[in-house]
């Protein structure tokens, strides 16, 4: 009798299998994402720190599970180092507007990668200021705004502990953000990763419109579960648009069509085969201008969907803290991350004072065990 697939291959972290691959394809992105912050210096141009992220993923890739030669491995999300107003997806290709931009000392840089081994993916956002030290410390809205999405991280990793719920979150969140008078980018989603896969079906929506709020599904976090957190703040109001710059990310969808144009089909075709369901950048496509016009009829059709780059106003500040997380019976791990917050050189002049918050952030990520229930003496059950 055959054996089911998902007999076969156990998905979720309460196999000790599938935990190593998450946490291997973990060790690959940190290494990759400190990587692109320490070249994070004047003069450094924004291509150049995409190829160095991408090689680092490759790099580390290439010695995890050498010996399983079928085992699929790669990017899980293309480096992406988004500057200034430039909110998120800025992943160029090498003749892109801005390609070549070189950062400036104050400039604020986000910076987003990721990697997976056998489909279970490892992703990594974070925030620095170029030239940023004790010496010189990051004030202002960029402190404001670094602040802010810090402590909304620790508050969402205190939150996914099995039995509390999305929308818990999402209200945590909102306060941390307007403690130090920014707002999180308005409809942001997290969402529970799968193999291969980072959409599941349990999400989380940060900043929602009231219509969107009132609709948006409520769920309850489950042990072995795998959250995707996506935090952006501003200290804007909380609504990007979307840029001049030229979309470079995108990823497959679940919808199917039966497209009309052989080179929307070549494109689809090459992008099921390298890049499965993770997002990718056209850089890294082999015949990278087939696959720009073939992503036209693609996008439109909605069979892949294009991550557009977005912007906020120059004026504004704005905040990244991306993490992969897994929901344990033990706690909460975060197994991704950039540079540590050092509050040396962020220097806020604002801070949470509400109590319930501060409670919260001193708890401990960890979930205690309950004593185990002694059986009742001979002489009580008598």
């Amino acid at each position: 009798m055959s054996t089911s697939k998902s007999a076969q291959s156990p998905s979720t972290i309460s196999d000790s299998i599938v935990l190593s691959k998450y946490k291997a394809a973990a060790d690959v992105s940190n290494s990759a994402i400190k990587k692109v912050i320490d070249s994070c210096k004047e003069g450094a141009k924004i291509i150049d720190l995409c190829k160095i992220g991408d090689d680092a993923i490759a790099a580390g890739l290439s010695t995890q599970y050498t010996k399983d030669k079928k085992l699929s491995k790669g990017s899980a999300y293309p480096t992406s180092v988004s500057v200034n107003h430039v909110v998120c997806h800025f992943a160029p290709s090498a003749n892109d507007a801005s390609a070549d931009q070189e950062l400036k000392n104050g400039d604020i840089v986000r910076i987003q990668l990721g990697a997976h081994i056998d489909g279970f993916a490892a992703i990594a956002g974070n925030t620095i200021v170029v030239g940023a030290s004790e010496a010189n410390p990051v004030t202002g809205k960029n402190a404001d705004a670094i602040a802010a999405a810090h402590y909304a991280a620790e508050v969402v990793q205190r939150l996914l502990k099995p039995g509390n719920r999305n929308m818990m979150v999402t209200d945590k969140v909102q306060q941390v953000a307007s403690a130090f008078d920014c707002k999180p980018v308005e409809n942001m989603l997290c969402h529970e990763q799968k193999q291969n896969d980072l959409d599941g079906d349990k999400q989380i929506i940060l900043n929602p419109a009231s219509e969107q709020r009132a609709s948006f599904a409520s769920h309850e976090f489950a042990p072995y579960e795998v959250y995707l957190i996506d935090l952006f703040v501003t200290t804007g109001d909380g609504r990007t648009k979307p840029s001049s710059l030229r979309t470079n990310i995108y990823k497959k969808t679940s919808v199917t069509y039966q497209l009309k144009t052989r080179v929307g089909r070549t494109a689809y075709s090459a992008t099921t085969k390298q890049f499965g369901k993770f997002p990718f950048a056209l850089r890294d496509c082999e015949d990278e201008r087939t696959m720009r016009i073939g992503m036209i009829e693609c996008s439109k059709m909605g069979v892949i969907q294009a991550f557009d780059v977005q912007e906020e106003k120059p004026t504004e500040a704005v905040a990244q803290v991306t993490f992969t997380a897994l929901v344990t019976p033990g706690g909460v791990e975060r197994i991704t991350s950039g540079a540590a917050f050092d509050p040396n050189v962020i220097k806020t002049d604002k801070k949470i004072e509400d109590a319930d918050l501060l409670k919260l952030l001193q708890t401990s990520t960890k979930i205690k065990k309950k004593p185990a229930k002694k059986p009742a003496s001979a002489s009580a059950a008598n």
